[in-house]
């Protein structure tokens, strides 16, 4: 990147953080970004608040604009090539995650776990809720952390999500303190999290371009993005019994699945859905085109699955087109 790039790219993030504001989850809507007091980094001081956003997607408003093919609450795709935001909308209007929450406890998992640690499954993975998406492991199941990682990631496990919080931090409590210690650090300023799975709770809420924040993050770690960019995985485990296990998971990803076409002239690479009746129809995706450059998208809160995906590829198209 060229000096005056990046000078460029430094000035309009100041701008932009300077004037910005937050708001609720169901408050009013806003383009505007956190303000440079509310980001919080690694050390004091300004040279730190240049990395950060020398680093990072920064929007210029050029992405902004009525698009009727996108009809999701929220949406946002992010260039890592160039750091542009070729598209937005509602970047940082809070909403609930559903189980894209779940990206940032695979990489909190990642980061203060041992892939290979053998984790028994407690009675905290018991999830009750209707319609909650699992991976059907039980109070007493054996499995490493890498397993529950897949669990997790591709059906979407909420007990698995509740296995590995006390398995890295003793309690769910604790685990999501950890997950909001990570989002602080990365400057997720406007996300907050009380569970390691996303079931609903008020409490319990980020933004579009904190999702890209978290999931730009946990693509640099090489377990993280094998495990969402994995269509199928066979797992083989032992009971409380003691007695083998095997299951398959599959991606919940319809782009990765093969289950929905990806726009000709970019590869899916990976990706998170999340749903629940609050959060409407989420998905987070990574992608590359042919040309090389790589990507993220988020759509958050579509009205349907097919409107998810609508949506998503309407998004993605704006790579190629």
């Amino acid at each position: 990147m060229t000096t005056l790039k990046r000078r460029a790219r430094i000035g309009a993030a100041v701008l932009l953080f300077a004037a910005a504001g937050l708001t609720g989850c169901r408050g009013e809507v806003t383009e505007r970004p956190y303000t440079l007091a509310e980001r919080e980094f690694s050390s004091d001081g300004f040279p730190q608040a240049e990395l950060f956003a020398a680093d990072l997607c920064v929007p210029d408003g050029s992405g902004a604009y009525e698009d009727g093919t996108v009809t999701a609450e929220a949406a946002a795709l992010f260039s890592l090539s160039d750091g542009t935001v070729p598209y937005y909308k509602n970047m940082y209007e809070r909403l609930y995650p559903a189980s894209i929450t779940k990206v940032m406890t695979a990489l909190v998992a990642i980061r203060h776990g041992n892939l290979d640690d053998l984790v028994t499954v407690t009675e905290d993975a018991v999830i009750t809720e209707a319609g909650a998406s699992l991976c059907n492991i039980h109070p007493g199941d054996q499995l490493t952390l890498e397993q529950l990682l897949y669990g997790l990631m591709l059906p979407s496990g909420n007990d698995a999500g509740a296995a590995i919080a006390v398995h890295i931090a003793g309690s769910i409590p604790d685990f999501a303190a950890m997950m909001n210690e990570e989002a602080k650090a990365i400057g997720a300023t406007g996300t907050h999290f009380t569970n390691p799975h996303g079931l609903t709770d008020e409490d319990h809420y980020t933004t579009a371009y904190d999702l890209y924040l978290i999931y730009n993050e946990a693509m640099k770690e090489p377990e993280f993005r094998k495990i969402v960019g994995t269509p199928s995985y066979y797992a083989e485990y032992v009971d409380q019994a003691g007695e083998t296990v095997t299951q398959t998971w599959k991606m919940g990803n319809q782009f990765l699945t093969g289950d929905r076409e990806t726009p000709e002239g970019v590869t899916v690479t990976g990706g998170k859905t999340g749903t629940t009746s609050a959060a409407g129809y989420c998905l987070i995706i990574s992608s590359q085109a042919d040309s090389g450059e790589e990507y993220i998208s988020v759509v958050l809160k579509a009205d349907s699955r097919p409107a998810l995906y609508d949506n998503m590829t309407n998004l993605v198209n704006k790579i190629v087109n």
